[in-house]
């Protein structure tokens, strides 16, 4: 592993693919201007954020400098899973964030890869940083991250911002797949109810091992890691184990949902048998009668009454109506 050089010791040139911001360690913090000639020094209680494009070269060979080959590279690699990392008193946290203005049933996914250690936290994503922590705003009412876990577990909170809008968005679909079953207006309600399903699946994939992350990170004996760190960063593992918990109580009503869906088709099916039952068993007598009377043999009554197809025809129909009246007593149909 390559030897990580304190910022403070550090020239820091700022490039168009990188963004330094000073933390103060009381509230305060400060975006270095891309103009502002190239060096900083981290506040004996203060930290530096330093976020590069994980796609430019620049920003890659800027990590190997500073970090070392295999620790660059286990930052800029594409990772699949949350997960965090110790390597001696330092972290690799992979953070998965939704994207801006995503739809529940398309949650386009961008990455955060965060190395942690004292003094500096070194973020590579294709995500503008500074808009998604809102630093501006943070320079405005001077209450900023005071160390790097405080930062970790803010950007856990923003995450859980995007998620929480979209978790309701699926409440709200939810609900509308009920109200419809309770109307009987089914429709494509079944195809709706799958592909919810399948979303749910797949933000729970997304939501859990971030719950996972954080207290882990929690947890772990980083020496730089106070005691209200540590309690920062339990309050965002309850934030998204609370989420999570939202996306469970949602999959186990959409399980019922699909039950009464179920349910519903059954009841269907059932009614639609019943009614072919009863129309056999009106139509049966009266097939079996109007049979022997049309078999073409000597001795079949009235064969010489020019009334005879009336009478027959009549009687049919009495025996039939008698046979629907007597069903609906019974309660039969």
């Amino acid at each position: 592993m390559g030897e990580t050089m304190p910022a403070s010791n550090q020239r820091q040139p700022i490039k168009d693919w990188m963004t330094i911001v000073q933390f103060d360690g009381r509230g305060g913090v400060r975006k270095l201007e891309e103009a502002e000639e190239a060096t900083f020094t981290t506040p004996a209680k203060g930290f530096a954020l330093i976020s590069g494009n994980s796609r430019a070269p620049e920003f890659k060979v800027w990590l190997k400098r500073e970090l070392g080959d295999f620790n660059a590279d286990l930052i800029t690699v594409p990772s699949t899973r949350s997960r965090c990392t110790v390597l001696d008193d330092r972290a690799l946290v992979v953070l998965r964030v939704a994207r801006p203005g995503a739809d529940p049933e398309d949650v386009g996914r961008q990455l955060l890869t965060l190395w942690i250690e004292k003094g500096r936290v070194i973020i590579a994503s294709e995500l503008n940083i500074v808009e998604f922590l809102g630093i501006t705003q943070w320079q405005q009412t001077h209450h900023a991250p005071v160390s790097p876990a405080d930062l970790v577990a803010r950007l856990a909170l923003r995450a859980a911002d995007r998620i929480e809008p979209l978790i309701e968005r699926m409440g709200d679909s939810l609900d509308s797949i009920e109200e419809m079953l309770m109307m009987n207006r089914a429709g494509d309600t079944r195809s709706r109810l799958a592909h919810l399903r399948r979303t749910l699946i797949n933000m729970r994939r997304l939501i859990w091992p971030q719950r996972d992350v954080l207290t882990t990170l929690e947890i772990e004996d980083l020496s730089f890691f106070t005691a209200r760190d540590r309690v920062r960063l339990r309050e965002a593992a309850a934030r998204t184990a609370r989420l999570g918990d939202e996306m469970q109580t949602l999959s186990e009503r959409a399980v019922l949902v699909h039950e009464q869906l179920l349910d519903t088709r059954a009841e269907q099916m059932n009614q639609t048998m019943l009614l072919l039952a009863a129309a056999t068993v009106v139509l049966m007598p009266l097939t079996v009668i109007s049979g022997i009377l049309g078999m073409n043999v000597e001795g079949i009554p009235f064969h010489d009454s020019p009334y005879a197809f009336w009478i027959v025809t009549g009687f049919l129909g009495l025996l039939g109506v008698a046979i629907f009246l007597f069903m609906r007593k019974k309660k039969w149909m």
